[in-house]
């Protein structure tokens, strides 16, 4: 593919840089795409601006696969307004108050929470997000802390689940390596042998329950964590929430019972509904396809993990989490109107005031896709490949990977993308490296190239996860990104030089993990002030 050197890094790089100069994204992201589309457009702003409206605004929301997530948002936004008006939403964090009764215990729920929604990254974190504010709210964690919760354990869970929306992401693109180098494997078997190896997702899952568990916390999350404890002060003074005033600041219906199922019902029928319709959409498509090896083995046995997960691996994760949604706004309306919580027209109010708080961070969701389509046009990806390529050792392949991966993630926003384009290099350039061997080297090459699209995916301004965590959770955007990323940058170091290095040096991957851990709980303990300390 081709790219335009050092120019198509200017675009991620501007836009990061003005934002937390400015603290504004929209104008940030706004500019960066305007600039990079004059680049594309061989410096004329006139055509770069045209080429910006048309394709990279217009053409994100246009999209069949942005078109559903920003439906999918406003549906569940809407959902969340009729939760937070009936009151069900207090109802549940008093409920589960009852065992959770100060930060430390919050914090842990939600963390456990977000390891229980394991399928996919975007329903993880809108529905632990917007379950567990009112609780981390009246805990007086700060939002900050809660936003990196959720972001923290949305993708990292979801990418090494055994079974998730990303299983059959990242299966396709392990087959689509291994058909290049000519070599036949049980694609999920090798799947599973580089979950080990994802030692940045594994270690910052076990970091975000040590900052849970000790309360301890260092750098600006630490200032923030401590102003909402002795203030009261759930986000600085001078930031804006993602969320707007429509939902934080709607007005409880206090004459009515306040009935904590009424909110439960309907997030378990969003969940019901989206892993009964992967399942049932994924072996549809499997039947439609006249596949005989795999509706035989589907016949044969239905349910087991290599089953499930071609099954996932043909739905439309787009068109069951669209199902899911609409599913649990119905069931939230009849509830409340059906007990005379709220009548028609009160249901309807509600349902468009959450809607209309999802506004500003759809709108950011669209430019970071833009700046995203952007730099792909532009080769920046492939430019920041090419300069790591055919340049190291077998044994620095994983860590190069790992490295160029976080770059590359954390520039453009996107983890899917980023697996997408180091993938196909990254296999056969240790495959042959490494002397035609499948082994430890390989796989670790593998967990490499999706665990550091995580960690971008993870803290990037642009990265649309990032965006909908701090919508979720009603955090200031920049704030979330400024305080997540100490810990994130954390968590890299050490599965860089606790985990690949060692890794590529035939080390087992479960002894680095328990090493790691131990690294991970000494800096917590060590580096870490308690909150409560003066």
């Amino acid at each position: 593919m081709e790219h335009f050197g050092l120019w198509s890094v200017v675009p991620p790089v501007l836009a990061i840089g003005l934002a937390f100069a400015t603290r504004q994204v929209l104008p940030s992201l706004f500019i960066s795409i305007w600039v990079g589309a004059t680049i594309f457009n061989h410096g004329d702003p006139v055509s770069g601006f045209t080429h910006m409206i048309g394709k990279y605004i217009a053409g994100s929301i246009a999209d069949p696969w942005n078109a559903a997530i920003i439906t999918i948002n406003i549906v569940l936004g809407g959902t969340i307004g009729i939760i937070y008006k009936s009151g069900s939403a207090k109802a549940v964090a008093d409920l589960l108050s009852r065992r959770a009764q100060c930060a430390k215990s919050g914090q842990l729920t939600t963390f456990f929470m977000g390891v229980a929604i394991f399928f996919d990254d975007y329903a993880n974190t809108l529905l632990v997000g917007n379950t567990m504010r009112p609780l981390c709210d009246k805990l007086k964690i700060s939002r900050e802390k809660l936003a990196y919760i959720c972001d923290s354990t949305a993708a990292p869970v979801a990418s090494i689940a055994a079974l998730s929306t990303w299983t059959a992401y990242e299966m396709g693109l392990i087959r689509a390596a291994f058909e290049t180098i000519n070599v036949k494997m049980n694609i999920y078997e090798v799947f599973l042998r580089s979950i080990p190896f994802r030692f940045y997702s594994i270690l910052g899952l076990v970091f975000v329950f040590f900052v849970a568990l000790l309360g301890r916390d260092y750098g600006p999350m630490l200032k923030a964590e401590r102003r909402a404890r002795k203030t009261g002060k759930l986000i600085a003074d001078g930031s804006t929430p993602l969320a707007s005033k429509e939902l934080t600041g709607m007005k409880i219906k206090n004459d009515v019972p306040h009935r904590w199922f009424n909110a439960v019902i309907p997030i378990s029928a969003i969940i019901l509904v989206l892993i009964m319709g992967l399942y049932m959409d994924g072996r549809r498509e499997i039947l439609s396809e006249g596949n005989t090896v795999l509706v035989e083995a589907i016949k044969a046995s239905p349910y087991s993990f290599n089953i499930l997960g071609e099954i996932i691996g043909h739905s439309s994760v787009d068109k069951t989490l669209m199902w899911a949604v609409f599913t649990g706004a119905l069931v939230a309306m009849i509830l409340v109107i059906s007990q005379g919580i709220l009548t028609l027209n009160e249901t309807m109010n509600a349902w468009i005031d959450g809607a209309k708080s999802m506004v500003i961070a759809l709108l950011i969701i669209v430019f970071a896709w833009g700046i995203g389509s952007l730099c792909k046009d532009l080769g920046t990806a492939v430019y920041l490949v090419g300069i790591l390529e055919g340049k190291m050792p077998p044994e620095l392949i994983p860590v190069a990977v790992f490295v160029i991966g976080c770059i590359i993630a954390f520039s453009t926003g996107t983890s899917y993308g980023t697996m997408a384009i180091i993938m196909p290099i990254a296999v056969p350039l240790s495959y042959h490296l490494s002397g035609n061997v499948i082994g430890g080297l390989l796989f670790a090459t593998i967990g490499a190239t999706f665990t550091g699209a995580v960690f971008g995916d993870h803290c990037s301004p642009i990265s649309d996860t990032t965006i909908m965590s701090s919508m979720a959770c009603a955090s200031d955007h920049l704030d979330h990104v400024k305080t997540q990323m100490p810990y994130a940058v954390t968590v890299a170091f050490i599965a860089l030089f606790v985990g690949f290095i060692p890794a590529a040096y035939d080390v087992n991957p479960f002894i680095l993990l328990v090493a790691g851990s131990g690294v991970v709980y000494l800096i917590v303990r060590l580096f870490g002030k308690r909150v409560d300390e003066a």
